[in-house]
């Protein structure tokens, strides 16, 4: 049995399929596993069992209904697939899913629930409810072409961390301090604290001696604004543009606790078994989008009648505020970071 998956999305997206394809591939030696992504996802499936491989894309290559076809006929060529597992559910994967059902193929997609979701974040007569994680829905996917899942999944890494020689020449070795990552940024305003926020998180977490602080980011404009932040305390370093993906994840591993927003950081330290403090402005867990293993008593939420206003964030706020982010307090987060680190403390010591 030949399983060809699609996920062709945005990075945390695509890190949400891990524990499920991990545990798939486990439960299931006998079947065959291809992931069809965007080529740089690939690091996120370097530690896949055997019976996974990863087939990179250049999605720009094929554009229109032909371009799709394109790539349909040429997967067809190389697979010889005995099923499609649709994971994204969008115009480009329904296409691809459909060429594949003219031939004969089987077929299964995600049923993400926007009905459900559209009635978690309108603006009257909220149905405030928790719904399935994407992790559920997933695996609902699999269960319909015959492949229920159980998803047991701690780490990337199995029950290690990542090997240190990949960062050490940038970020050094664990010697004994606390590892904290910072991930401030997102792709919508509506899921990121104001700068100021950050700026002032930063300068508290730098006073603690025994901590080393990592903020992790992308963008020139990311990379400068982090280096700006870092250039003040001696504890305080900047990794924008300074790991590739799988070296980052490494590092990751090692860290006592990432802050980041609702975010892909949330999904590659959720991929490490990394402790995530999540931070939710216009998005809200109940969409079903928290990390893998992360719980709502490590999220920092401000509780507003209008929250949540969007699913991605990616709505204009109509208070024109932001209060649901510039209400958090930064000794709020400081203190879910000292709570995870100690009680992590207080296990390794069981």
């Amino acid at each position: 049995m030949r399983i060809l998956a699609l996920r062709l999305s945005a990075l945390g997206d695509v890190a949400m399929t891990v524990p499920v394809l991990t545990s798939l591939a486990e439960q299931y030696p006998e079947i065959e596993i291809t992931v069809l992504s965007k080529s740089f996802m690939q690091p996120l499936f370097a530690k896949m069992p055997s019976n996974v491989v990863f087939r990179g894309v250049d999605v720009n290559r094929y554009k229109g209904l032909g371009g799709l076809f394109q790539l349909y006929r040429k997967l067809k060529r190389e697979g010889g697939y005995d099923a499609v597992a649709d994971l994204h559910d969008v115009l480009r994967s329904k296409i691809l899913r459909t060429f594949f059902l003219f031939s004969g193929t089987k077929v299964a997609h995600i049923k993400k629930g926007r009905k459900e979701k559209k009635a978690l974040v309108r603006f009257r007569h909220k149905v405030l409810k928790q719904l399935p994680s994407s992790f559920t829905r997933y695996e609902e996917v699999f269960a319909e072409l015959g492949y229920p899942v159980n998803t047991e999944f701690h780490s990337i890494f199995k029950k290690g961390k990542g090997d240190v020689s990949l960062f050490q020449a940038i970020a050094g070795i664990p010697d004994g301090k606390q590892w904290i990552g910072i991930a401030p940024f997102a792709a919508h305003r509506g899921k990121m604290l104001p700068e100021t926020t950050i700026a002032s998180l930063i300068q508290e977490l730098a006073t603690h001696d025994n901590w080393k602080i990592f903020l992790f980011g992308g963008g020139k404009t990311e990379r400068r604004l982090l280096e700006h932040w870092a250039s003040d305390y001696p504890n305080v370093q900047s990794l924008a543009g300074r790991l590739n993906l799988y070296e980052e994840l490494a590092l990751i591993s090692h860290l006592n606790v990432m802050v980041s927003m609702d975010s892909a950081n949330m999904h590659l330290a959720s991929l490490t078994g990394t402790p995530v403090i999540s931070v939710w402005g216009a998005t809200h867990p109940f969409a079903g989008f928290m990390g893998w293993g992360q719980t709502t008593d490590k999220a920092i939420q401000t509780e507003l009648s209008c929250r949540p206003c969007s699913i991605f964030g990616n709505k204009p706020c109509f208070r024109k505020d932001y209060a649901c982010l510039t209400g958090i307090k930064v000794k709020d987060i400081v203190n879910k970071i000292k709570n995870t680190i100690e009680n992590d403390t207080s296990k390794s010591l069981i």
